[in-house]
């Protein structure tokens, strides 16, 4: 059989083998990040896979099939022991954030499918997730996707804030970031995942950043009031403005947050949206999983144009849209 043919198909990555192959390498992807292989392979470029073990008290075998594993699909190549980077091992290093959502954090929920899509069994809290895996990896999904736009987005605030504060906050990395960025200003982080934020005080505490920052378990989607709010005149949420939908709730969530930070000057706003008018065979790395999975949880995936129609009726003045679509419409919305 001629290497990367596929059996029956004579196409490379139409098969069932590859199917199922690329299945277990998507476990091996993260595997890798999480043992340090992907970084050194950034890095170095190669590796000797029982060299790699040993160095890291790992099981030679399993070390070597992980390896195996990248290399089914061509993310490495492999020559017994030595493993040798691929043109297309940049793409996968630039997106493992995404296979590490998939394959980690939404593991549970995807393996509970069959019940998941029963309507009968759609009550109460029916699926799990790993909420610190999805922490782990929305920080580096937001480093890639949004930070960019997010930072220009604060140059356009300008400085002469002291409080900002981060709803759905996950491990408290875009918390820290800013109080880096921004001398003298302290922060809130607001996160409903208890795991979350143990590792964000942990990570505050060996930043040197523990006396700047508060990380408060809170609902984000029936907030109670305290008084920390008040001083607040940055406010930012990414990544889990889809929770606020259906529109009735996200017209009620926005009014919400108007009254409970009321000196806030700029609130930005960044998530997906539903991809429109792409045909299934062509979507981007991450949409798929994402949109799925958030049926699957029976969340509502606003479009571009469901955002537009509620900032009117919220109480916040949209000042500028800033469309990224890298994976799945990522935008972040400048509220005032």
């Amino acid at each position: 059989m001629t290497r990367g043919v596929s059996p029956g198909t004579g196409e490379f990555g139409h098969g069932a083998a590859f199917i199922y192959n690329s299945a277990v390498a998507a476990w091996a992807i993260c595997a890798a990040w999480e043992v340090g292989a992907l970084e050194e392979l950034n890095t170095s470029r190669k590796l000797d896979s029982d060299e790699f073990a040993l160095r890291h008290g790992l099981d030679r075998l399993s070390t070597l099939g992980m390896f195996r594993a990248l290399a089914s699909v061509e993310v490495v190549r492999r020559h017994d022991t030595t493993v040798i980077v691929t043109d297309l091992f940049d793409e996968v290093y630039r997106n493992k954030s995404f296979f590490h959502w998939l394959s980690r954090g939404s593991a549970e929920l995807f393996r509970q499918m069959p019940s998941v899509l029963a309507e009968e069994n759609r009550v109460g809290d029916y699926y799990r997730r790993d909420a610190a895996a999805i922490a782990f990896a929305c920080r580096e999904i937001s480093a890639v996707c949004y930070d960019p736009t997010f930072w220009a987005a604060m140059d356009r605030i300008g400085t002469g804030f002291e409080v900002v504060a981060d709803l759905g906050c996950g491990s408290g990395g875009r918390v820290m970031d800013v109080l880096r960025r921004y001398p003298g200003t302290r922060g809130i982080g607001v996160d409903i995942a208890e795991p979350s934020l143990l590792v964000a005080r942990q990570e505050a505490a060996d930043a040197g950043l523990a006396g700047r920052t508060e990380f408060l378990r809170a609902d984000v989607l029936d907030l109670q009031p305290r008084p920390e709010y008040a001083e607040v005149e940055v406010l930012t949420c990414f990544m889990m403005g889809h929770d606020f939908w259906p529109k009735e709730n996200c017209v009620a969530t926005l009014r919400r947050l108007r009254e409970l930070f009321p000196a806030v000057r700029r609130f930005l706003l960044g998530d997906a949206t539903r991809t429109v008018g792409i045909p299934d065979t062509e979507l981007p790395v991450f949409t798929l999983g994402f949109e799925l999975g958030h049926d699957l949880m029976g969340t509502f995936m606003p479009t571009l144009e469901d955002w537009h129609s509620v900032f009117d009726q919220s109480g916040w003045d949209l000042l500028r849209t800033n469309r990224i679509e890298m994976a799945v419409g990522e935008v972040i919305f400048e509220l005032g």
